[in-house]
């Protein structure tokens, strides 16, 4: 799909990725959030913005863990034999 100005593409990190479309009714919808508030919606924005960007950073510290360890740790706990003493 190609961007327009109706329609920009947001960049991916993943060339795989397909490209993010963001129509003017989606806009319309974040914007009616916020009552219309531009400030507000921006605000918003960047707040769940960052929320993804610390979700993101602890997921990749438990993977690159996990990784290191030869496999999650989660696993371990999970799928491992209980000792029996």
């Amino acid at each position: 799909m190609q961007a327009s100005a109706n329609h920009p593409q947001v960049p991916t990190d993943s060339a795989e990725a397909e490209p993010i479309v963001i129509t003017e009714a989606d806009v319309s919808a974040v914007l009616a959030e916020c009552s219309g508030d531009a400030r507000a919606t921006i605000r918003a924005l960047l707040h769940g913005q960052a929320l993804l960007q610390q979700q993101l950073e602890e997921a990749r510290k438990q993977a690159s863990w996990g990784y290191l360890r030869g496999r999650p740790s989660r696993w371990i706990n999970r799928h491992e034999p209980e000792a029996e003493g």
